[in-house]
């Protein structure tokens, strides 16, 4: 069923049964209907078995063939019966593979394929897989609807290692925001933005997704902003419209993780010292572009801080200088540069949380930009 589901089938559970529904048909008119497959539905515990019979039911009329004749080769029986309330069914159908059916996938697609087929003849777009969005069912699941980008691939099991994470980012400016935009589709438990400025037009343009013209009226804060946007997609987005100093930082102290993506130096030292103190694993991010003969060069940086880590490497690494002194503190910045960083840094991140393989252990890697290379620094 889980296949069925992820290769876009509208498929339901009802008292005891298994329906596939939108099954492109032809009626007795000549005219493609929509109809629902209906199959009994043998379980162990919430586990498929094999099917317990080939004869597969269906709700709708009695499907013909191209020249509207019924499809005798099929049907078992043209009796309407009432297999349960709000359940009825007009035909049942006999196909039997020499073999029986291996499991629910092959029996459903199996009748689908037959139905449907007669039905592209007359309209080559009818089909079956229509995609629904489904709801999530998981009452802890941090997901408004199913995760099936991970449940195609397989990676249920890698992905509960990050389940637990309570993760701050600080700063939603165009690399920030991005950063958002990766974690958001992970099932980390909370999400938690530190941001006390203004979104604006032309952080607009930065930003993942398209914003609205009337989403921008007013200067909406930006973490309220982002928080507004991504819970529609996932539950534990947590919104702090405040700029992190001295009186705040505290909040900090309940994270598992950090992402800074601020460009204040001052700022980020005191931050980095207090993350110390609560002995919270952090990444900073940061983009030093600028206009040489007309063409953009430049550096994308991420570095690493760690309980009991090096820190006087990472403090060689980290931009603590302010105004033009820092030369990660530009005015210049790219959307694609801004997704690369966000996306360096949410790798590294995996890597910590054991999702991918890290064979570097780097606490400092800088993007060049002119050179398309990547440079790992302080390796352990």
């Amino acid at each position: 069923m889980a296949r069925l589901r992820e290769e876009g089938y509208e498929v339901d559970v009802r008292d005891g049964y298994l329906l596939v529904g939108h099954v492109p048909y032809v009626s007795s008119d000549g005219s493609v209907q929509y109809g629902t497959l209906v199959s009994e539905l043998t379980l162990s515990g919430e586990v498929t078995m094999k099917p317990s019979t080939h004869v597969a039911m269906f709700v709708g009329g009695i499907p013909c063939d191209a020249e509207r004749r019924p499809l005798r080769r099929i049907l078992l029986s043209e009796s309407p019966q009432q297999l349960a309330p709000g359940l009825k069914i007009s035909c049942s159908f006999s196909s039997k593979p020499q073999a029986g059916y291996r499991d629910y996938y092959e029996k459903m697609t199996t009748y689908v394929a037959i139905l449907s087929g007669y039905a592209q003849r007359l309209e080559p777009a009818a089909t079956a897989r229509t995609f629904p969005v489904i709801e999530e069912s998981d009452p802890d699941s941090v997901f408004l609807y199913t995760d099936t980008a991970s449940s195609r691939a397989g990676l249920g099991a890698i992905n509960a290692k990050l389940e637990q994470d309570r993760v701050a980012i600080v700063g939603l400016g165009g690399t920030g925001s991005h950063i958002l935009d990766l974690l958001a589709k992970t099932c980390v438990r909370e999400i938690h933005l530190f941001d006390g400025d203004v979104f604006r037009q032309h952080n607009a343009f930065r930003a993942p997704g398209a914003t609205p013209c009337e989403e921008l009226l007013g200067g909406p804060n930006k973490a309220v902003h982002f928080a507004e946007v991504y819970s529609r997609m996932r539950r534990g987005i947590i919104a702090h419209g405040v700029r992190v100093d001295e009186t705040n930082v505290e909040k900090l102290r309940e994270m598992d993780f950090v992402f800074l993506a601020i460009d204040d130096g001052p700022s980020r030292r005191r931050i980095v010292e207090s993350l110390r103190e609560f002995e919270i694993a952090f990444l900073d991010v940061g983009l030093g572009v600028y206009e040489v003969d007309g063409v953009l060069a430049g550096l994308i940086r991420v570095t690493t801080g760690l309980p009991g880590g090096d820190h006087d490497a990472e403090d060689r690494r980290l931009p603590y200088a302010a105004g033009p002194d820092n030369d990660y503190n530009r005015n210049i910045q790219v959307v694609e540069l801004n997704a690369l960083n966000a996306a360096l840094a949410v790798l590294k991140w995996k890597k910590l949380r054991a999702f991918y393989a890290d064979q570097e252990h780097e606490q400092h890697s800088v993007y060049q930009i002119g050179g398309n290379l990547i440079t790992n620094e302080d390796a352990s």
